[in-house]
């Protein structure tokens, strides 16, 4: 991949005035925040597809695809708007593959994107509240909701023994959806919740909530937070006390940054995140390995697969305008259509250019459902010598 990148530069340089102008896409993800050890995979991810189909020739007859960088915090309504704007309105974006976070998604997509018309591919916005707002066929997501994370964490406790929990939750609308849709199917399978507590990120010492969480009792303690963040104060304090010797963690806990911040002492712990063991997940992690970042982080496939639709989306309409292609997107990534899996972006064009129908899997088996979000594959994980290894793929 990195020479694949290298020539491309060299061909943008012997072309020069013979490309088309360039199409922006904005990546707005935490860059800064409770989540920033997550999103410089994601952004590889996403601008690994963009190197990809420029060095295929671009798209719409030799456009190529610049990536601009905007940070939405994670957590800052006020600063993903604005920064949002400015991808817009300053730098002229085409789409945007973000926003990261589901609060903030939730602010850019009703706040700018639907005012401005413009298409947004979220690889990483997961509340279920995002499947019922307004969006007028702009918004997308590559990650599934968490009411399906719900159901899947249930079975993993479910499928391990544990019948009874307690919950910690960041207290914004990725938590609490997460703790809400958690709760309704753990007790639907016959599983007790003893105590449902927010916390706030930000703070120097969670000893009270983890003292109120371990009153209540539970053999494992779930933690729906921020591994930058919240969520990790909320583990020190429970090894500081003895609460709690094996929690439980959703994606936005599941990093490198877990097991750097704690080690063995989590040992046994075990979680899930999105992700798949098909053949396109394998081609993607390869990939990544080439260009020098980590393919199994949480969202960088979905990212790529975010990346890839929109451009693919692009090339079906003949044209870079979201009002054009959003209307493609949803056929591009499901059947029928000729399977396209990550490494074969020029592949699609050709098949695109030529009339013909793909269908986009990608490097999470991408299917998208109702109001245009993924269906859902999981990665099961836990925690052995101070190292996050697979445990099953659901």
């Amino acid at each position: 991949m990195k020479k694949l990148l290298l020539a491309s530069a060299a061909t943008a340089v012997l072309a020069g005035a013979a490309y088309a102008e360039d199409i922006s896409i904005g990546v707005i993800l935490g860059f800064t925040g409770p989540i920033e050890s997550l999103t410089p995979n994601m952004a590889a991810g996403a601008e690994l597809a963009m190197a990809e189909v420029n060095a295929a020739g671009g798209i719409l007859d030799g456009s190529n695809v610049v990536s601009v960088r905007a940070d939405s915090t994670c957590i800052d309504s006020a600063a993903a708007q604005a920064a949002a704007e400015r991808l817009i309105t300053a730098d002229g974006v085409a789409g945007i593959m973000g926003a990261d976070c589901s609060g903030v998604t939730t602010s850019i997509l009703s706040n700018v994107a639907l005012p401005n018309g413009m298409v947004m591919i979220s690889p990483s916005a997961t509340s279920p509240a995002l499947s019922l707002v307004e969006d007028n066929g702009l918004f997308f997501r590559t990650a599934p909701s968490d009411a399906r994370q719900g159901v899947v964490m249930s079975e993993v406790l479910m499928d391990r023994g544990i019948n009874e929990v307690a919950v910690t939750y960041t207290n914004n609308d990725y938590g609490l959806g997460l703790a809400d849709s958690f709760a309704a199917a753990f007790a639907e399978m016959g599983g007790t919740v003893t105590l449902v507590a927010a916390h706030e990120d930000g703070r120097a010492d969670y000893s009270a909530e983890v003292g109120a969480l371990a009153s209540a009792g539970g053999a494992a303690l779930v933690v729906a937070g921020y591994v930058d963040q919240g969520g990790s104060g909320i583990i020190q304090a429970a090894l500081d006390s003895g609460a709690f010797d094996t929690f439980v963690f959703p994606d936005g806990m599941v990093s490198q940054a877990l097991v750097d911040n704690f080690g063995d002492q989590i040992d046994g712990s075990f979680g899930q995140h999105p992700g798949t063991d098909s053949d396109g997940a394998a081609l993607f992690q390869g990939m990544a390995a080439e260009a020098g970042f980590d393919g199994t982080s949480p969202f960088a496939a979905e990212s790529y697969d975010a990346a890839a639709l929109m451009m693919m989306a692009m090339a079906a309409a003949g044209s870079s305008n979201p009002g054009d292609y959003a209307g493609h997107i949803m056929d591009i990534a499901n059947a029928p259509g000729e399977v396209i899996q990550p490494g074969e972006l020029a592949r699609a064009l050709e098949i695109i250019a030529a009339g013909g129908d793909v269908d986009y899997e990608g490097a999470t088996a991408v299917e998208l459902i109702g109001p245009g979000e993924s269906a859902g594959n999981y990665r099961e994980i836990e925690i052995q010598g101070g190292e996050i290894v697979t445990a099953r793929y659901r």
